[in-house]
């Protein structure tokens, strides 16, 4: 679920939001020759050349405009008006919202006049205070009284947002300092020039979706289609803080759900106003949708491996609990077993113990992992077993009472598990060793956690070490789910470059892997080493960077591969984010397993209908 987020002024005097009427004024505000001719200040004095408004907390009286949109839904109902005789300075707004706190009694095409209370208002999400928020201010116009002058008045025309209108640079690199403190300047990044037309009208021509529709009904379109565009029509992240600057939210006024995929086209104008949403940015709040147009982006299947070699997959599953609907298991079972292809070995992500969300000390997951291979089995796949260890309660972070963990399904037909170590041993919190047998590298606990009491899997799932065999050959796996971003400051907020706190647990846990890999590989030089899953990291990060290395700069001798790299960069993504197709999941190996055929099998991230956030993806390996 979506935090609420709370609406607080940035003045002490602005703290206190009247639910105000929209009606007619009874008498002349200050400053006004009469009832019906404008006050003093245009709303470009309200705006003002900078982040805040120089009005912020004062009383503006007979402040005029044209209604341009109406926002008579959500938490933050209200309208928005704009001068249709615009100053000379671009960085100067001529929109502004009325904030009414109840459904609006006006209409696009008003002319209106309005008074109220000025205020730059932020919106905090949980935990979060004032001066700590990375929200951007919006400026509006509080417990308004409005006077209707005219109706069916032209709306002013709008701005076209396109590659040649959008700055290139997504935003400043202040050294994590406030852009709300700095020079607004419109050509020096979209975070500035999205500003300067806070609240105006705009359109946006022939959009593609970049991110897909979700519940909110929100969806992202991009305004520079030849940027960084992936192969199958999303932009991707090309480096670190490198926010493509194109992609830009939508949402219906309405609140219409449009159901549109990556890909996806609002073919001719889509117009409206530029608003700012703590969830995805600057977003346009649309009162008029391009035609649909749906590509119907066709689902990967992955191409089956040879008999003679190993697959292993890696798939988030989004906190599989056993009250999931019968359609969401039968969904995940599809993409085992068409688009992934029925894997050899399947690392699981966000398996939830047996009471789901329920926080009532369940920890065991084998009415949800029983399930979920019954309904493989079902759809034709094979008869799945598995190995997880339960965590402790409450100790592994995630959803409070899911007791999220790693698991691995297998088929026993192709592969054996080794299974090794006392059934005493608490494998919850005693990690396994390496060691060798017979001249190879074997785990002493199999399954087994790796230093399962480390500080840096505090609240994070702790890597599941697996032995398996395949045609005689021994093959170490470790499934990963790491620290999610949680915490880090929103990258379309105020402070630029935002600080990614979650970075250095990360970093922690990657050197921990390494370190456990270095370990199998000094016992065998050769050893099949397989390490999966979702690690919350890009390819370009410290983390991996540390996993692959044992340095966070990448300078170490590198003992794996990490198989996203060897793609085409406009194939390297896994996980779409606020209209940004990235990498979140992993499959690296080890300097034995040099022959592979790598696929990321999309299925899921691209689409406004999925049963996981993630894209699993299936590496066949000879060995």
């Amino acid at each position: 679920m979506r935090p609420t987020p709370i609406r607080i002024a940035s003045t002490v005097a602005a703290t206190t939001l009247a639910a105000g009427c929209v009606g007619l004024l009874a008498t002349a505000p200050a400053g006004a020759a009469g009832p019906d001719d404008p006050g003093p200040l245009r709303i470009h004095d309200i705006q003002g050349a900078g982040w805040l408004s120089p009005q912020n907390g004062k009383t503006v009286g007979n402040v005029p405009g044209v209604v341009t949109a109406v926002r008579a839904t959500g938490s933050s109902k209200g309208f928005w008006i704009q001068d249709p005789s615009p100053d000379d300075d671009p960085a100067t707004s001529e929109g502004v919202l009325v904030y009414t706190g109840s459904t609006p009694t006006v209409h696009a095409g008003d002319s209106v006049l309005v008074s109220g209370k000025v205020s730059d208002y932020y919106t905090l999400g949980s935990g979060e205070s004032l001066s700590s928020t990375a929200s951007l201010s919006v400026t509006e116009i509080t417990g308004p009284t409005v006077r209707t002058l005219a109706t069916g008045t032209a709306l002013p025309a709008p701005v076209v947002l396109g590659p040649d209108t959008v700055p290139d640079t997504y935003a400043p690199d202040l050294g994590g300092g406030n852009i709300e403190k700095t020079t607004l300047t419109p050509t020096r990044s979209a975070l500035d020039y999205y500003e300067s037309i806070e609240g105006m009208r705009v359109q946006v021509d022939d959009a593609r979706v970049v991110g897909p529709s979700n519940q909110y009904g929100e969806q992202y379109v991009t305004t520079k289609p030849a940027k960084a565009t992936s192969y199958r029509g999303g932009t991707l992240l090309r480096g670190d803080n490198k926010t493509p600057s194109g992609r830009l939210e939508v949402a219906t006024l309405d609140g219409s759900k449009l159901g549109l995929d990556v890909g996806d086209e609002l073919r001719g104008a889509t117009t409206g106003v530029i608003d700012w949403s703590t969830f995805g940015g600057y977003v346009l709040e649309a009162d008029s949708l391009g035609t649909t147009v749906h590509r119907d982006l066709p689902p990967v299947t992955a191409t089956a491996g040879g008999k003679r070699q190993l697959s292993i997959a890696t798939y988030n599953v989004e906190n599989l609990a056993p009250g999931d609907s019968d359609a969401k298991y039968a969904a995940l079972a599809k993409g085992v077993v068409a688009n992934l292809a029925k894997p050899d070995i399947v690392a699981l992500e966000e398996i939830q113990d047996d009471s789901g969300a329920t926080d009532d000390g369940t920890v065991t997951a084998g009415t949800t992992l029983d399930k979920l291979t019954t309904a493989i089995r079902a759809a034709g796949g094979p008869a799945y077993r598995y190995r997880e260890i339960d965590p402790t309660d409450d100790a592994d972070g995630g959803q409070p009472g899911g007791n999220i963990r790693v698991a691995f399904l297998f088929d026993p037909t192709r592969v054996t598990f080794v299974d090794r170590g006392s059934s005493r041993t608490d494998r919850t919190t005693t990690g396994t060793s390496v060691t060798k047998r017979a001249g190879q590298a074997s785990l002493t606990l199999s399954p087994g956690r790796i230093d399962p009491q480390n500080p840096v899997w505090q609240d994070s799932r702790k890597p599941l070490a697996g032995e398996f065999r395949f045609r005689g050959q021994p093959v170490i796996v470790v499934a990963n789910h790491w620290n999610s971003k949680g915490g880090d400051q929103n990258a379309d907020g105020r402070f630029q470059f935002p600080k990614q706190t979650s970075r250095l647990q990360r970093s922690g846990q990657a050197q921990v892997v390494h370190d456990f890999v270095q370990r199998v590989l000094a016992q065998q030089k050769r050893a099949r080493v397989v390490v999966v899953g979702d690690l919350n990291d890009y390819q370009f990060s410290p983390a991996l960077a540390s996993l692959r290395t044992g340095t966070a700069d990448g300078s170490g001798t590198s003992i794996l591969t990490d198989l996203i790299t060897t793609l085409p960069a406009r194939e390297q993504y896994t996980y779409v984010y606020n209209g940004i197709s990235q990498v979140l999941d992993h499959i690296l190996v080890s300097p034995a397993l040099r022959r592979y055929d790598y696929q990321v099998v999309h299925v899921n991230a691209e689409y406004s209908s999925q049963v996981s956030d993630h894209d699993p993806q299936v590496v066949d390996l000879t060995p």
